[in-house]
């Protein structure tokens, strides 16, 4: 029987590569681990402390020591465990974290600013790098994988008529036309919105979608109408929805960080119609947009106007709390509408 200067505690012991366990005693001779069976006999593992892995102390979970050869001895006592360990230098830093609870506050605002610096100035750098190098084919996965997945789970065929979708597509090519990207960078499609309701917007490659529901809420103004798609090429000229998607796949991957692996986050957010749909635009873009359009329409001859008249039509039919997602994507305030007024002001006075 061994002396009890020797001992460290009593726990279970499992031979290499078997789920038996028997119940036994951890001793130490130096830094030599062994283990002995309660039976008694000789011991049946045995390991210097610097070939013996111990793992960290974490809460009430009971304590392993592994040898070289593969045994493994389980026990409850983690402060007996803890007594030998720092006997010979060595201290178990999870729990110790755990104890020392200053650190442990530390250590979470550490990992929140580190969060927020890469928030940001990381993610933005990260996302214009990426809109830089990012082909045309990727933005063209990008809007057939969201328009398939929003036909598939939200929109049904359009039900206006054939000769109106015409008329409106004729007109919406001659702005078009007037744009950086043309006619050819461009495609409009109509369908019915069902659940969202009213909506427009544009994917990365250049495809539009306006609902059915928009264009009925426009009661038959035409100029409202390609004034709201006049502002989704706006969003399109300056990339703006490539970057949105861009920044949420930047964040998911930001809670990869922190929190561990959350799937197919990345590839879910730039490809699912439904998480694209939840995305608003920054002020900044819907500015950049609103301006595009009055331009546009005053190029093409049209009521550069027509956006903000839209958005108080928008408003007043749904209030400023409506269920119109377009609305909470596309946020119409007075001081937007007045900006929208003043653009047009200095585009028909022959300013830019």
């Amino acid at each position: 029987m061994a002396s009890d200067d020797k001992r460290i505690a009593s726990g279970r012991w499992h031979p290499p590569g078997s789920s038996r366990s028997e119940p036994a005693v951890l001793l130490a001779e130096g830094k030599t681990l062994f283990v002995r069976l309660d039976a008694g006999g000789d011991p049946v593992s045995l390991g210097d402390l610097a070939r013996t892995e111990i793992s960290a102390r974490v809460g009430r979970i009971p304590r392993r020591i592994t040898f070289a050869d593969g045994s493994l001895f389980e026990t409850d006592d983690n402060d007996a465990v803890d007594l030998w360990l720092r006997k010979h230098g060595k201290k178990g830093g999870v729990h110790e974290m755990e104890r020392f609870h200053p650190r442990l506050v530390a250590f979470v605002i550490a990992v929140v600013v580190l969060a927020g610096l890469i928030y940001r100035y990381a993610v933005p750098a990260l996302v214009e790098v990426a809109v830089l190098v990012t082909p045309p084919a990727v933005t063209q996965w990008m809007a057939s994988g969201t328009l398939l997945s929003l036909d598939q789970a939200v929109f049904s065929e359009s039900r206006l008529p054939e000769a109106r979708q015409t008329e409106i597509l004729e007109a919406f090519n001659q702005v078009a036309a007037l744009s950086s990207r043309g006619t050819a960078g461009y495609n409009l499609n109509f369908r019915y919105g069902g659940p969202i309701g009213p909506n427009a917007f544009a994917l990365p490659d250049g495809t539009l979608v306006i609902t059915d529901e928009l264009i009925e809420l426009a009661d038959g103004d035409m100029d409202m109408i390609i004034g709201v798609l006049a502002h989704e090429i706006g969003h399109v000229e300056e990339e703006h929805s490539l970057r949105q998607l861009y920044r949420a796949a930047g964040m998911a991957g930001l809670i990869m960080l922190i929190a561990g692996d959350i799937g197919a986050a990345g590839e879910d957010i730039l490809t699912n119609g439904a998480a694209l749909m939840s995305l608003s635009h920054s002020r900044n873009a819907e500015n950049e947009a609103d301006r595009i359009s009055v331009e546009l329409m005053a190029k093409a001859g049209r009521d550069p106007r027509a956006i903000g008249r839209f958005f108080a039509r928008l408003e007043e039919k749904l209030g400023l709390d409506g269920d119109s997602s377009f609305l909470s994507t596309h946020p119409g305030t007075s001081e937007r509408r007045e900006a929208i007024d003043n653009h047009a002001k200095t585009v028909e006075a022959g300013g830019s």
